[in-house]
């Protein structure tokens, strides 16, 4: 018994060829699922322009209505299915006798290392190739040499579990010549404990940590730091909540100017502050601004009614939905630095296509990339994953003025928004 797996996820293209996609996931709830699915989204590069989730805490039905972020991008539809299938609980008879789901083993680690001519904008055009092969970069280690070459090394890990097999691993190869040259030379290994030295990156300095990975953002960084277009839509941004409504839900409201990954940035927010979500609307654009209605309630299913616990998930969410990346430029010595960071899920989950972002808009710049590094770094309340660029000063910003170092983290803050 239970539902046909093509009708627990449906993906159908619009009409027209301006109309957006249209994804439809109905089957058994399960905790942090609308997270998983708009981080799934996200990584394939895709928009939700609109969306409705309503769930009675045995059964979900999500449609959400999504569009590319760029209209050269490379959308696999059928590869998306297969992921959103991925985390769908089982709609065998199983799950309603409440037997524990067994746990997804981890992808094992490859290590993608090359050696080329390095070239403005190299970095991104890799970047891209795994992206639109989904290998996910977990961590990675780039450094340029004196005589112009660039040595990479990638630990990806591969979606379809496939990069064991000569066919995965010689597309991987094509593909990357495509954008390395025939002369270049890849190797692709499984990773082994012989490489977890080539993991480790340098530690930051104290004081630029307190400045990328503070909890509390004082009025003045919120404002300039605050990822925003303009400051009039920043002052719009509210989260109100209200418990009238409901007999056995709160809910909340919430205005904010639109960005790439707003969905995703609630949920992950919510899935963070063990909040349970009944119902959801989220609505098209208007004059810019985001308007999300959701029903929710606490873990243990009652309403959020303690004041104290109202303003900290208020707070909690207007920091997340105005602030959900930090990006700061830096000295490191004599050189210059560009740090990115984010929150990770409580899974181990990073955000996606951060690094992706980032190497776009120094590509853009026409900025080079002398090295590159991704690692993560603990607080007292989360864990944060953070990247690390040292910057070629050979460019047409002048990076030792406070003009040419805006112009530049203005710039990445718009990319990695969709602006």
């Amino acid at each position: 018994m239970g539902l046909p797996m093509d009708d627990v996820v449906m993906i159908q293209k619009g009409k027209r060829s301006d109309e957006p996609y249209v994804i439809t996931v109905n089957c058994p709830d399960k905790t942090d699922l609308g997270c998983d699915i708009c981080h799934i989204i996200l990584d394939f590069g895709l928009y939700i322009t609109k969306g409705d989730v309503s769930t009675d805490e045995i059964w979900c039905y999500v449609i959400l209505w999504v569009v590319p972020h760029s209209s050269s991008s490379i959308v696999r539809w059928v590869n998306l299915k297969e992921r959103l299938l991925s985390v769908c609980p089982s709609c065998s008879v199983s799950f309603y006798l409440n037997e524990p789901s067994p746990c997804p083993a981890s992808s094992p680690v490859y290590l993608l290392t090359f050696c080329s001519r390095d070239r403005r904008g190299l970095l991104h055009d890799v970047t891209q190739v795994l992206c639109e092969l989904e290998l996910t970069i977990q961590r990675v280690k780039v450094t340029t040499t004196l005589d112009d070459h660039v040595l990479d090394i990638f630990f990806i890990t591969d979606h379809s579990e496939l990069l064991h097999t000569k066919e995965r691993q010689n597309e991987t190869y094509k593909q990357l010549h495509v954008v390395l040259g025939q002369s270049c030379s890849c190797e692709l290994q499984l990773a082994g404990p012989q490489y977890d030295n080539l993991q480790c990156i340098s530690s930051l300095y104290p004081s630029v940590s307190e400045e990328l990975f503070r909890c509390e953002l004082s009025d003045n960084v919120f404002r300039t730091q605050a990822l925003s277009p303009d400051m009039t839509q920043l002052k719009k941004a509210s989260v109100t909540i209200d418990n009238s409504l409901s007999p056995g839900h709160t809910l909340v409201q919430i205005c904010c100017v639109d960005h790439k990954g707003f969905l995703y940035d609630i949920m992950r927010t919510l899935k963070d502050c063990n909040i349970q979500i009944a119902y959801g609307r989220f609505s098209s654009v208007n004059k810019g601004l985001r308007e999300l209605d959701l029903f929710i309630r606490q873990k243990d299913g009652k309403k959020i009614v303690d004041p104290d616990k109202r303003d900290a998930l208020c707070s909690r969410l207007k920091v997340e939905m105005l602030h959900p990346l930090r990006v700061i430029i830096t000295n490191r010595g004599t050189d210059t630095e560009l740090l990115v960071a984010n929150p990770v899920e409580l899974d181990g989950k990073g955000r996606p296509r951060v690094f992706y972002d980032v190497t776009l808009a120094l590509k853009t710049l026409g900025i080079c990339i002398f090295s590159a590094e991704i690692g993560r770094h603990c607080t007292s309340d989360r864990e944060w994953e953070f990247y690390r660029f040292l910057l070629d000063e050979d460019c047409r910003f002048d990076m030792s003025s406070m003009v040419g170092r805006n112009q530049i983290v203005d710039k990445v803050r718009r990319t990695l928004m969709g602006w």
